[in-house]
Parts: C-alpha cells; sequence; structure tokens
C-alpha cells in the first residue's frame, strides 16, 4: 500500500510538472483531475493516518473547487446608456424647436395686433415662469426647459415693443415707462430716448421755454469709467489734434478733464463763434479718422459714386440699407474714449441704427450744455452729414445723462428739437467763467 502511494504522488507531481509547463494544453485541466481522483481513491482504502494530503494536492483540490466568474452583459448596458442618451437629445431638440417655434410666433405677428395689453400680458407669463425657476431650480431639466421658453417670451416682448414703437411712438412711450424698470430692466427696451427714468422724465423743450431759465442737474450717480489701452491712446490723439486745430490750446489736466478744459477755454475765447467751435471739432474728427477712412465709408457705406471721371462722380445712391445698422456696431469702440459705454438699440421709428450712451462721459465729467451743444451735437451731426454722407440725430437727455444716437435720421434744428431745452444747466462751471468772459455766452452756451 505504501508503495502504492509513493507511485501515486509521483504521478501526480508529474502531472503538475506537465500543467506548468503546458498550461494551455487541453489535457491539463483532465490530467490534473484525473491525478486527484486516483489519490482520492488510494486514500479511501489505505490507511487513514497516510490519506492526509500534501500541501501541493491540497492547493490542488482548492482550485478546483473555484468558480468562474460568469460575465457582465456589457452589450445590454451599453445599449440601455446608448437608448437614454438618445431620448435625452430628442427631448431637448423639441424643447428647443417649441422655444423656435414660440419665438417665431412673436416676431411673426403683425404691427397693427400689437397692443400695449398684449405686451403686458407677455410680461405677466415672464414673471411666471420666473417664479417656477425658482421653485424648480434644483430639477436641472425642467429649469433647462422653462429658461427656454423664458428667452422666447422676452425675444417676443421685445419685438412686440419694436411693433408698438411702429405703430404709435407716444403709446410705446408710455407703455415703456409703465414696466419699466420694475418689470422690463431699462437696458432691455429698445429705445429710451424719451422714458422716464423712474420718477425722472427726459429734459425736454417747452413753449414756455427762455434762455433764462436754468435746467435742473442730472440728479443720479456719477458713473465711474475705466478706459482701457485704446481708449487711452485715442483720446491723446484727440487731445492733440484739439490742440492743434485751436491755435495752440492746452491744459497740463489729465485724461477726459484736460479735454473739456481746452474745449472750455477755446469756447470762452474773445469774438468766439458757434460756426468756429464746430469746425474745430469737424476737423479734429477728420484727423482722427485719417485720409482713409472718409473715403471708404463714403463708398461703402454711404453709397457716394467716387472720381472715376463718368456723370455720376460724386452722386449718391445710398445709404445702403446696412449703413446705420453697421454704424452702431462699429461706433462703442471708437467713440468710448469721448462718451463711455454704449450699446446699439432702435431709432425712434423702431429701425435699427439707434446707439444709446448709458451715461454720457463728456456731459457728466463738463456739466456744460454748451460744450455738449456746439463741441459735440452739432460738429458730430455735421461732420457724419458732410463728410461722411450719412445722417445722424444725437439728442441728450439732462436729466439722465443719456444721449441716443440715430443714424440714417435726420435731425432737427436746436430751436426746434424738443429734447433739447434752451437755458443752460443749474450747476454748469462755464456759466460764472462766461460772467467775466468777453465771449457771447448766449450763442456759446444756448441754442
Amino acid at each position: 500500500m505504501k508503495f502504492r502511494k509513493n507511485i501515486l504522488n509521483i504521478a501526480v507531481s508529474m502531472c503538475l510538472l506537465i500543467g506548468e509547463c503546458d498550461a494551455f494544453s487541453p489535457s491539463y485541466s483532465n490530467n490534473r483531475m484525473r491525478a486527484t481522483t486516483l489519490f482520492a481513491q488510494d486514500s479511501i482504502n489505505g490507511d487513514p493516518k497516510d490519506s492526509k494530503p500534501t500541501s501541493v494536492e491540497s492547493e490542488i483540490v482548492v482550485e478546483e473547487k473555484k468558480e468562474i466568474p460568469k460575465s457582465t452583459p456589457i452589450s445590454s448596458t451599453t445599449t440601455l446608456e446608448e437608448n437614454e442618451i438618445g431620448e435625452r437629445i430628442l427631448l431637448e431638440l423639441k424643447e428647443a424647436s417649441d422655444a423656435l417655434g414660440l419665438a417665431f410666433n412673436y416676431f411673426s405677428k403683425k404691427v397693427d395686433e400689437v397692443t400695449p395689453e398684449s405686451i403686458v400680458k407677455l410680461c405677466d407669463e415672464i414673471d411666471m415662469q420666473l417664479e417656477a425657476l425658482d421653485e424648480l431650480k434644483d430639477n436641472k431639466l425642467i429649469t433647462q426647459t422653462l429658461e427656454l421658453k423664458k428667452k422666447a417670451l422676452e425675444f417676443g416682448r421685445y419685438h412686440f415693443l419694436v411693433k408698438l414703437m411702429k405703430k404709435d411712438y407716444e403709446a410705446y412711450v408710455a407703455t415703456a415707462g409703465f414696466l419699466s424698470p420694475s418689470r422690463i430692466a431699462r437696458l432691455d427696451l429698445p429705445n429710451v430716448q424719451d422714458v422716464k427714468y423712474n420718477d425722472i422724465q427726459p429734459s425736454r423743450a417747452s413753449e414756455t421755454d427762455s434762455r433764462d431759465e436754468l435746467v435742473d442737474d442730472c440728479t443720479l450717480e456719477d458713473k465711474k469709467f475705466n478706459d482701457n489701452l485704446l481708449d487711452k491712446l485715442l483720446l491723446k490723439i484727440f487731445r492733440n489734434l484739439v490742440e492743434e486745430n485751436t491755435g495752440g490750446v492746452i491744459s497740463t489736466k489729465p485724461a477726459i478733464e484736460g479735454l473739456l478744459d481746452q474745449g472750455r477755454s477755446f469756447m470762452l475765447q474773445p469774438n468766439q463763434t458757434a460756426e468756429a467751435q464746430h469746425k474745430m471739432v469737424k476737423d479734429t474728427l477728420g484727423g482722427l479718422m485719417t485720409p482713409v477712412l472718409p473715403p471708404f465709408y463714403r463708398i461703402f457705406m454711404s453709397g457716394i459714386v467716387p472720381k472715376l471721371g463718368t456723370e455720376y462722380d460724386g452722386k449718391q445712391i445710398g445709404p445702403w440699407f446696412y449703413a446705420p445698422w453697421l454704424t452702431t456696431i462699429v461706433t462703442p469702440t471708437f467713440f468710448g474714449f469721448l462718451v463711455g459705454p454704449s450699446r446699439p438699440n432702435r431709432r425712434k421709428d423702431g429701425e435699427r441704427g439707434g446707439l444709446v450712451v448709458e451715461k454720457c462721459k463728456f456731459l457728466q465729467e463738463s456739466g456744460c450744455k454748451g460744450l455738449c451743444l456746439h463741441q459735440c451735437k452739432i460738429p458730430a451731426q455735421q461732420f457724419f452729414k458732410e463728410e461722411l454722407g450719412l445722417e445722424l440725430t444725437v439728442s441728450p437727455n439732462f436729466a439722465t445723462q443719456e444721449c441716443q444716437w440715430s443714424f440714417g435720421e435726420t435731425p432737427l434744428p436746436p430751436n426746434e428739437d424738443p429734447s433739447f431745452p434752451s437755458g443752460c444747466l443749474k450747476g454748469c462751471e462755464s456759466r460764472a467763467l462766461m460772467a467775466n468772459s468777453p465771449a457771447d455766452s448766449l450763442l456759446s452756451c444756448s441754442n
């Protein structure tokens, strides 16, 4: 019996050696199972003391008892995830489609169908969306849907206001004044020219105005302007051009304060005229734009035929339809150094081509209606018309220090402009200086 055990042990060891050398052979697992079975039978028939398996044999038995892990159904999990992603994409596309359809429905409304009541109703719907967004802010899927609908409603409200402006400007002013700023932010209005600011009514001329009657100053907080590198460079160039075109008028004050000091000194010179101030500013603007830009603008924006030796030389067949709108896109970048931040909006007729200066730097820092009139409003209007071939109306609001620029709109004479009162501003520094100046104060500081 003992001899038989030894033989079996040798057989098992040989099977193991063969398995280690050829672990990938099909007979590998069969040899191991056969060796284990023989050893188990011998243990049953032999002496119990000698039937204890060796450590190697124990490892074989334990290894055979290990279960082969079940494979994970990867294909089914992947398919499920793909289906969820597909459903999510389809849902988002449907939400976007619904929002676009809603926006297009408002955009396609006819002008005659828009009323102040319909605009108020849209405001009510937007308020409901805002309340729902606040209540369901933790549910991203629902809030995304509500946000899309809110944007579509705001788009519709904006275009309803534009249509009302085209239909009835006075009704637009009344509606915008009623809804802003409590329900519509002032910056979201298509035009703010004649819309009251909270309880502040815009400055307007009246039949009883006189040059001796003073105009109230702006009571709003002064805006702090942060000039960028381009603004500083353009301001330096502009001041150098002013010095050249005024015959050497300079100022030691920095930045915009120095420019205003130059302008005020020139305005108060003996025998000064409004026309001389206008010419000085137009020459300065022409120098700032260089000799290249005005001809380019006249051809490609205003539609003025260049000199080609034909009968059409100098004739204007424009301005092109895009000129007013495109000018409002470019202007904020290159005139921010002078007037501060501005943004495109709509003209009084509801068409594109408007630009609103949020708080005019030139007017805020000067506090002078004379400088505003004769060194900004009138010369700017004349320059665009005479040098660039595009009409421009500049309409300052002295109560808020906002300013509306309307490209493509023919300006009224200052004495007929309802947005331009006759008297001087109460806090104007120039008025005190004029008392001791030989300049014609009425000509310099009023219209």
